[in-house]
């Protein structure tokens, strides 16, 4: 996806978010903070944007965020069940309406057969609702690392659209 399109996506959430009085947070691990980045680009994302845990490390992952040990030991860092424990932990400690998480493996390195690198993880945790998504992308580190913003904004997009008044629930 090309610049235009984050920067139309950002500033569709922005103003969804804005409109509807909600609050966002997030949860970055593989995007190390490019997500945040996109959002902070856009006027007026402080009515919008409450802040980030970049959460590279596994330790701060749980000590943070609230990741059970278990779930990195036995399901690895770039999971569901991690996703999920990561965005639940950033709603919870930014106390926002909506956090969204991001883990996965950029590469060059890491990855195997079951993961391999462009593995990538998300979820979107409100009061009422957790969703995940799981995501296969191609390409180098940074390319990977862009798709998955690109998809985190997409997504974000659609869980505020579909709950504004007049407003299509796509991006």
């Amino acid at each position: 996806m090309d610049r235009d399109r984050l920067w139309a996506l950002a500033e569709r959430l922005v103003a969804l978010g804005t409109r509807q009085k909600k609050t966002l947070g997030l949860a970055e691990s593989c995007t190390g903070g490019l997500l945040s980045g996109a959002i902070t680009a856009i006027p007026g994302a402080s009515s919008l944007f409450m802040g980030a845990v970049v959460s590279y490390s596994n330790g701060i992952k749980n000590s943070l965020l609230g990741v059970p040990e278990e779930v990195i030991d036995r399901q690895g860092a770039v999971s569901e069940a991690c996703a999920r424990a990561m965005a639940s932990g950033a709603r919870r400690v930014l106390a926002v309406d909506l956090a969204l998480a991001v883990t996965g493996i950029a590469g060059p390195d890491g990855g195997g057969p079951e993961k391999p690198r462009g593995t990538v993880w998300f979820a979107l945790a409100e009061a009422q609702s957790e969703r995940a998504w799981h995501r296969l992308f191609s390409g180098n580190r940074d390319e990977v690392r862009s798709q998955s913003v690109h998809f985190a904004l997409e997504r974000l997009v659609e869980a505020l659209g579909s709950g504004a008044e007049g407003e299509g629930g796509g991006p």
